[in-house]
């Protein structure tokens, strides 16, 4: 299966005050259904809505449908960098209006931080899923599972997209129980490792590396 990750720039984000305590949410369309998104990529009304009801069930109602602050590189949902807490996520003809509520946790506060000052957030659901391609667009396979229905990213388009890509075409698989990636890691490693000045350098080495294993 695939790490996949979607963008969505237009996220409302809400300070509403409460006997002088600021609470701070995000409401808006986290995940959209029936249309080719602008990573190509379409998920069917069945396959989206039977997953949103089972995340729902599992996850939204149990409170524990966590979100982080960035861009996550697997699809498990690290605790310590946890930002905020989803409440809800409803259907709305093709998509799935969400809301969440921001966290007293450390990237929480950053986002509270970011929010006070003016800064453009987005939301990037995560999930993982087999893609089969037909018509011009890769459809997402009935075994898409969401690990969340919203990440908060400070510029969806920020990380560098042959990167993103690379982490995308990791492979992910079920291992007793646990999700384990395949073999990349050794991409990401060696250009975490290279210093500014060698990025490009460390990046087409990378690209011209993993055409090779294509």
């Amino acid at each position: 299966m695939k790490l996949i990750s979607e963008e969505i720039q237009d996220a409302e984000y809400l300070v509403e005050e409460t006997n002088g305590k600021k609470n701070y949410k995000i409401r808006g369309v986290f995940l959209q259904s029936d249309i080719k998104n602008r990573n190509g990529r379409i998920y069917e009304s069945d396959i989206l809505t039977k997953e949103v009801d089972r995340y729902s069930k599992e996850f939204i109602n149990k409170k524990r449908a966590f979100g982080e602050l960035g861009h996550p590189d697997g699809p498990t949902v690290n605790l310590e960098r946890v930002s905020h807490m989803i409440t809800a996520l409803k259907p709305e003809g093709k998509n799935f209006i969400g809301e969440a509520k921001i966290m007293d946790t450390p990237y929480g506060k950053i986002v509270k931080g970011l929010s006070d000052e003016g800064a453009q957030l987005g939301v990037s659901s995560r999930g993982m899923g087999s893609l089969v391609q037909k018509g011009g667009a890769n459809y997402v396979g009935k075994d898409f599972y969401l690990a969340t229905a919203a990440d908060i990213v400070a510029d969806p388009s920020a990380p560098d997209a042959f990167v993103e890509g690379i982490m995308e075409n990791k492979e992910w698989i079920w291992d007793n129980g646990e999700i384990k990636a395949k073999d990349i890691e050794e991409y990401k490693k060696y250009i975490e490792k290279a210093k500014s000045i060698q990025l490009a350098e460390a990046k087409a080495n990378v690209f011209a590396n993993f055409l090779e294993k294509l």
